[in-house]
């Protein structure tokens, strides 16, 4: 019985110090201009547990510092895409994409050539 609860504990004690207080990661955002990326970033800081997130308008990636403990990458995923942006494991609904300033509709083929031609 005493090896049954050391064990136990080795597996939970092993669980809660396998959590990352400083986990990075990259996430595949969509999105077109610097407005994106205000709104791309603010819904991700405003995530319980994001502690850095900064998104390249050139790559698409947006890179974050969290804390595995108090949030998850799903959980940023979808902050993101509640606000319109469509990301790498969740597609925004319609309702979120439509509520995005027209001149991020990053899905238009338009919008995305006069983005291109802006840069």
């Amino acid at each position: 019985m005493k090896n049954v609860l050391l064990v136990l504990m080795l597996v939970f004690g092993a669980s809660v110090f396998g959590q990352n207080k400083n986990a990075k990661a990259v996430i595949a955002v969509d999105g077109v201009c610097m407005m994106c990326k205000d709104r791309i970033e603010k819904a991700s800081i405003k995530t319980k547990g994001v502690k850095s997130a900064v998104w390249n308008l050139d790559t698409k990636e947006l890179r974050v510092i969290y804390n595995e403990e108090k949030t998850t990458l799903a959980a940023i995923n979808a902050s993101v895409a509640a606000v319109g942006h469509d990301t790498e494991q969740i597609k925004a609904t319609e309702k979120a994409y439509q509520s995005v300033h027209p001149c991020c509709k990053y899905r238009d083929q338009d919008v995305q050539k006069e983005h291109t031609m802006d840069n």
